[in-house]
């Protein structure tokens, strides 16, 4: 089953992540289909970046967010990104 997530980059305190398409059995840093988009939760208004036309064709197909890529993909259609 292909699951929509978070990995996780960056230095020690300071996170970066990147939303991916993966299997679920693969590992958190481990590897994945498709890059979706990045999170910087560290820049002061928290930048979000998402190829929401990729997130839905995931979507469609049957792919499953984790709770942390589902509220970051609400954010993203609430801000407008297309």
């Amino acid at each position: 089953m292909v699951r929509i997530r978070l990995t996780r980059m960056g230095a020690k305190r300071r996170p970066f992540y990147r939303v991916i398409a993966a299997d679920s059995r693969a590992p958190r840093d481990g590897r994945f289909i498709e890059q979706l988009g990045y999170y910087d939760p560290m820049t002061p208004a928290k930048t979000l970046k998402l190829d929401m036309g990729r997130v839905d064709h995931w979507l469609s197909v049957g792919a499953s967010p984790s709770e942390t890529a589902q509220r970051l993909i609400e954010r993203a259609r609430k801000e407008g990104q297309a």
